[in-house]
């Protein structure tokens, strides 16, 4: 009755990078009423977040206001035990954690942002719709590109993006949209999970050192496989006919290469900073934020001599869609780029670490860890986390496990990331691209219409998961 009512429980308590559960609580809550009661709240704030679609309520909200009762309740109930610095200990700890994260996501996505107001992202759509592809050929190219920007750009951007081009190109065909979305969610989380930028868990697993930034790399053929699996089979239902597109030029501003190399420059020393000083990688991609502050001030600075030169040449050419499009230019603002991250999603980021950190505390993944990791055979538990990142979110999936902090070989290390970053593939809501995907897509790229297609995504999750145990059999 007990490992049942565990198993029931177990996807609830799913959040958190700190290392508290590996030692015991100093209390043990997980069978008082406290403990019951602060799971309840969880349970309450992640189903809001799961019906976001549906009440259009901001995912953020519900985690926010858990996390805050969770914690005022930990605190009350260890300083009447007279503890109170062991709860503030452990508060400390895990928003030190979420901190580090926080900032190096905030300078990915300020790149990200960065690039895209530079018609970056605009100018490789208008590319792909201007070559008259056939509704096969955009399949295959979207889930291509989806699948080897994202490693770089991470999952949830590169959907976005390829998303726009289907969007576009598609125009009322919502069969084609519906497929070559679920083709795009498949690939850019394959794509995400064997670089430690591609997905927020992978970049959890490597900031927590279990694997080093090269160590990643085997999981690149089992990556290709789970999306090449699914993307063969779906591809005899798209029709080779032309779809009716407009093509559009668009002009890169000033300075978008140069944007793209100061990104890899940042990530070369965030990884610097990781390998060869030992310090955590947010110090490397928060001095990769001064590299595109001061290449801001630069294109500032440069921004009147630049305009004056075009506008010459402008006028010499007769050009006056040249000297319209030199009237609207507005100078390159760093902080505006800042600004516009997505702060729903880190505010969320926030609430998870927070709350589960809190369950952490009550001694909950402790008991979790003790079924999983001490029972079950590691490699199960980790098909299993990938299953049921598909249902609870791989992000709160891979918190779960690293707060666990079970002992793993390195092949379970990358087992356990190659799941929890393909399984959320498996339904539209397990992963942040899927998510994003039915809005932008709202009406045409649906919850039922990529569940249809669930067993064969499931047929890729499983080769992949084979492939690596095949190839990689000897780190376990």
């Amino acid at each position: 009755m007990k490992a049942s009512l565990i198993a029931l429980l177990f996807p609830l308590l799913f959040v958190s990078t700190s290392v508290w559960a590996s030692s015991a609580p100093a209390l043990d809550l997980t069978h008082s009423t406290v403990g019951y009661a602060c799971l309840i709240i969880f349970a309450i704030a992640y189903t809001l977040v799961m019906l976001e679609e549906v009440l259009q309520l901001r995912k953020s909200k519900p985690v926010l206001l858990a996390a805050g009762i969770i914690w005022a309740i930990l605190g009350y109930v260890y300083s009447q035990n007279g503890i109170a610095e062991q709860a503030h200990a452990a508060l400390e700890h895990n928003l030190l954690e979420y901190a580090e994260l926080l900032l190096f996501l905030l300078v990915a996505m300020t790149y990200i942002n960065a690039m895209e107001e530079r018609n970056l992202f605009d100018a490789l759509q208008a590319w792909m719709v201007g070559k008259g592809f056939n509704f096969k050929t955009l399949f295959w190219l979207t889930g291509i590109l989806a699948f080897f920007i994202s490693p770089i750009a991470d999952n949830l951007t590169t959907a976005l993006l390829m998303c726009a081009v289907v969007m576009k190109v598609a125009g009322d065909n919502k069969r084609f949209v519906n497929i070559a979305c679920i083709n795009i969610v498949i690939a850019a989380n394959a794509g995400g999970a064997f670089s430690p930028f591609g997905d927020i868990t992978t970049l959890m697993v490597w900031q927590a050192g279990h694997v080093a930034f090269s160590e990643f790399m085997p999981l690149f053929i089992p990556s290709v496989v789970n999306y090449v699996v699914p993307a063969v089979i779906m591809s005899f239902f798209v029709p080779n006919t032309q779809p009716n597109t407009i093509h559009q030029h668009i002009e890169l501003k000033r300075g978008a290469r140069r944007i793209v190399g100061l990104f890899i420059l940042t990530i070369m020393t965030a990884v610097a900073f990781h390998a060869v000083l030992h310090f955590p990688p947010v110090v490397g991609m928060m001095m990769g934020l001064a590299y595109l502050q001061f290449f801001g001030f630069y294109l500032r600075k440069t921004l009147r001599a630049s305009l004056t030169r075009k506008a010459a040449m402008a006028i010499a050419n007769r050009d006056d869609l040249a000297l319209k499009r030199l009237g609207s230019v507005v100078p390159f603002d760093v902080f505006r780029r800042v600004s516009h991250a997505e702060w729903d999603t880190l505010l969320f980021f926030y609430g998870v670490v927070m709350c589960v950190g809190g369950l952490s505390l009550l001694g909950y993944l402790g008991m979790a860890s003790e079924i999983m990791y001490t029972q079950w055979d590691p490699i199960w538990a980790n098909v299993m986390v990938g299953i049921l990142s598909a249902i609870v979110d791989n992000i709160p999936v891979m918190f779960a496990v690293l707060t666990m902090d079970p002992a793993l070989s390195m092949g379970n290390w990358l087992l356990v990331t190659l799941t929890a970053g393909v399984g959320g593939s498996l339904l539209s809501i397990g992963s942040a691209a899927g998510v994003a995907l039915m809005g932008a897509a709202h009406g045409q790229y649906t919850f039922f219409g990529h569940l249809k297609w669930a067993p064969v995504i499931g047929l890729g999750y499983i080769a992949s998961i084979l492939v690596h145990l095949w190839l990689n059999g000897g780190m376990f």
